[in-house]
């Protein structure tokens, strides 16, 4: 069996053997005349450093050393794989671990994690990524291999370039008038356009520059470092040099580019600092904002100020065959946000940050952000009786996760608050009649074509501001509140409907009812009293697919003060299946 260095490092801390007789000699060497007797045994084991108990800090030193030494497959996995989409902190994490078995594991969840769809026993993300390696490998090498290369890097990164403007042979170039313009030649390079990419934004572009004529292109942030004429006097003249408004010199009195003078140079040596930004994220792992929060959360810290109440829906809409939209809605009142004021508006600021983790403790989705509500100062009072509301839609497969939600107030950081509770994402079985959330709303409305599919509050073509109960301890699960005044509307879609094979059309029925619920009595049992019910055909909503949306706004202002239930009931005519869906308000 071959031992590799840190297994033999262990053997050498561990019992000495390598190194006693070099340690021997030195200690003869450093004895003085007077010494020269024979100490005794227990003098011995005293003044040998290596028959010593070591202290545990030397202990955890030798621990640590063994630890970090990594050889082979898993130095070249973590040094070369994975390099690039590894974050600092499982970079950490993994450096830490001391045996071979946990290794194997660390990895198996490193691409268990990024797997989307961890039913599946093919992982499209990791066989994607050894793809652009490969790729990277073949088409970007210059004298080290295509993964070392800048091009390589973003590649496998962030995947292939939606367009690439290409001048492989440099040569003849016209300058934009951003650039100041004018005709000069260029060394060889490239620019990348994303139109987007997550974490960084829209309309990227990415330039690299071959400078050394070598194939070697390098990423840069100066787009005057392609021009071959920059450093030639005279050549190269951008327009306003050739009209005799600027010289040459005039490039080089500063910033991080040597463009030309123009009518749009100013503009654009203004955006040095975010092209500098762009360079810091697209080669670095996106960073927690709110990394107090995280810890809070992580850590389970204990509060150390006034608690923040929150309310927290979570609601379920079926987006593919193995893919569920979770939107979670989080509502604060207004009065226990703190408000500073300024130039006579008042601005409250609560920052928002959530994780969804299995029951093995694996982050599958975060989410953080900012929320800001402004008043004018003068109408202040008056708004600290309503709420904010913040939603977030989280793509998730089916099963049981936790969910867990930490929100800070910015004005007062001691305030905090926390939610943390089981979250069952359901199974829509194929051939099984199944429903969405059925979900109350104080808004809904159809949105314009552009907005489609996106924006808060948004589910398909539909605006809906779910409505949200304030809890409390003994009533966690509270029915939601209406006012007379306000708009009452639900919303639910209806899955896997039969389509009948002659017409090519479903054949269902949707019931709706509004029931009034009375409370039993000592004397009485509860009653419901139907106030409204409606029976509409799968035509009217849809009748050419296996998928309707049952949305509708009532008025309740007839409705007298008391508990409600709404029942939503569905009639499958070809596959004689039913499913129905309530969910109870208060009008008051």
């Amino acid at each position: 069996m071959m031992l590799n260095r840190s297994h033999l490092l262990f053997a050498a801390l561990g019992c000495g053997l390598f190194f006693i007789p070099a340690a021997r000699i030195a200690a003869q060497q450093v004895d003085t005349p007077s010494a020269q007797a024979q100490p005794s045994n227990e003098q011995n084991k005293e003044v040998d450093p290596l028959k010593r108990e070591r202290s545990d800090k030397a202990k955890f030193a030798a621990q640590k050393a063994v630890r970090q030494e990594l050889k082979g497959a898993y130095k070249s996995w973590l040094e070369q794989d994975v390099s690039y989409i590894i974050s600092d902190e499982e970079r950490k994490a993994f450096r830490t671990l001391s045996n071979d078995e946990e290794r194997d594991a660390f990895i198996e969840n490193f691409w268990l994690r990024r797997n989307p769809d961890q039913d599946s026993p093919e992982n499209e993300f990791r066989e994607e990524h050894y793809r652009r390696i490969a790729y990277a490998n073949e088409h970007y090498a210059a004298g080290k291999p295509g993964w070392k290369t800048d091009r390589g890097r973003i590649y496998i990164s962030w995947g292939p370039a939606d367009s690439i403007d290409s001048h492989p042979s440099g040569g003849s170039y016209q300058r934009p008038m951003e650039e100041g313009g004018g005709e000069t030649s260029t060394f060889p390079f490239e620019t990348w356009h994303y139109r987007y990419l997550e974490g960084i934004g829209e309309n990227i572009d990415l330039e690299f520059v071959d400078t050394c004529q070598c194939g070697d292109y390098h990423f840069t942030i100066d787009r005057s470092e392609k021009d071959a004429l920059l450093h030639v006097p005279g050549a190269g003249a951008t327009m306003d040099e050739q009209m005799g408004k600027s010289t040459k010199a005039d490039r080089f009195k500063g910033g991080m580019e040597s463009l030309g003078t123009g009518p749009s140079s100013q503009q654009q040596q203004s955006k040095q600092f975010d092209r500098i930004e762009l360079a810091a994220k697209i080669f670095a792992p996106p960073p927690v904002k709110f990394k107090d929060l995280d810890a809070f959360m992580s850590e389970h810290q204990l509060l150390s100020g006034p608690v923040f109440p929150f309310d927290v829906r979570t609601d379920f809409v079926k987006v593919t065959e193995s893919t569920v939209l979770v939107p979670i809605t989080i509502q604060m009142r207004n009065r226990d946000i703190t408000f500073l004021t300024k130039d006579n508006v008042a601005k409250g600021v609560v920052n928002i940050l959530g994780k969804v983790t299995t029951l093995t403790h694996k982050t599958v989705q975060t989410f953080e952000d900012t929320v800001e509500v402004t008043q004018p100062a003068e109408l202040l009072e008056k708004s600290l009786d309503h709420q904010s509301v913040y939603w977030k839609a989280l793509p998730l497969l089916p099963g049981l996760y936790r969910l867990d939600i930490a929100v800070m107030d910015v004005n007062n950081k001691d305030h905090k608050g926390y939610y943390g509770r089981s979250l069952e994402v359901p199974t829509y079985h194929d051939e099984k009649l199944g429903t969405s959330s059925l979900i109350l709303a104080d808004q809904m409305n159809t949105v314009d074509s552009h907005s489609i599919g996106s924006g808060n509050f948004v589910i398909g073509n539909t605006f809906i501001r779910p409505r949200v109960s304030s809890s409390t301890p003994t009533n966690p699960n509270p029915p939601a509140k209406f006012h007379r005044n306000q708009p009452f509307s639900f919303w639910m879609q209806v899955y896997n409907l039969q389509i009948d094979e002659a017409s090519k059309s479903s054949q269902a029925t949707v019931t709706y009812q509004i029931v009034k619920t009375g409370a039993a009595t000592a004397s009485t049992p509860a009653t419901d009293t139907v106030i409204l019910e409606k029976q509409m055909d799968s035509k009217e909503l849809g009748a050419h697919s296996d998928q309707m949306t049952v949305e509708k706004t009532l008025p309740i202002a007839g409705l007298e003060p008391g508990k409600y239930k709404v029942t939503i009931k569905i009639s499958d005519g070809i596959s004689k299946q039913e499913i129905a869906q309530s969910a109870p308000f208060v009008v008051e």
